[in-house]
């Protein structure tokens, strides 16, 4: 499910100081700047026929708050694409970004601090469901709107032993990604299943991109390389 999606104007970006990038054979109608360092947004991305620079927006996620999870998820994702749209390498270009969150008990899991709250994270969540919530942000400079949204996917977590969610901890991965967990990493095997979109639980629903960018009278196929 999507959050009933938010559109304002927003005032006008810096110019830029070296031009957009010249037209030729394969080239999208816009540009599409990324504004999130994730590999997995980018891979999403790429592999629906979109080629977006990155600029990551710099953002401090922890001083910034919303009353629910899925608020918070779009604040922070409205907050990242705000902050690279002003940046004059994005003058002219849609920009995307996005913030995912686990909500569990009715509270925000974002990264987990260390390797002892990773263990805690997982030792809570096995045998259980919590909500990925994914903000998405668009902001189209060249008309100086934005949109944004969040979408919610319910995942069911399986049963990982003590040893199996050790030997995970120790893999690094999970302080590195929302909620402890990823679909596209080494804690697939310990996902029953999932009740959504499955790019929302990587970091990215095409499906809700899809339709912010229309909000904004931009086609998303006219964004293919």
């Amino acid at each position: 499910m999507t959050s009933e999606p938010s559109t304002s104007p927003l005032p006008p970006a810096s110019p830029a100081s070296d031009g957009s990038p010249g037209s030729g054979a394969g080239r999208p109608a816009r540009r599409l700047v990324l504004a999130s360092a994730s590999p997995a947004r980018l891979g999403l991305l790429r592999q629906a026929g979109l080629a977006p620079e990155v600029i990551v927006s710099g953002v401090d996620e922890d001083r910034l708050d919303a009353p629910t999870p899925a608020e918070l998820a779009k604040v922070l994702a409205e907050a990242k694409a705000s902050a690279v749209a002003g940046l004059s390498q994005a003058a002219d270009a849609l920009v995307v970004g996005c913030d995912s969150v686990l909500e569990l008990d009715g509270r925000p899991l974002g990264k987990p601090a260390d390797a002892e709250e990773a263990t805690a994270r997982w030792k809570a969540m096995r045998g259980r469901s919590g909500v990925l919530q994914t903000g998405h942000c668009v902001v189209d400079n060249r008309a100086g709107t934005r949109t944004s949204a969040t979408a919610s996917t319910t995942v069911h977590f399986g049963e990982p032993s003590d040893a199996e969610i050790a030997a995970y901890v120790e893999s690094g991965e999970p302080l590195h990604v929302a909620g402890a967990f990823t679909l596209d990493g080494r804690s697939a095997p310990f996902v029953e299943g999932i009740e959504g979109d499955h790019g929302n639980v990587i970091g990215l629903s095409l499906p809700l991109l899809r339709g912010l960018l229309a909000r904004l009278d931009v086609q998303i196929t006219d964004l293919w390389t």
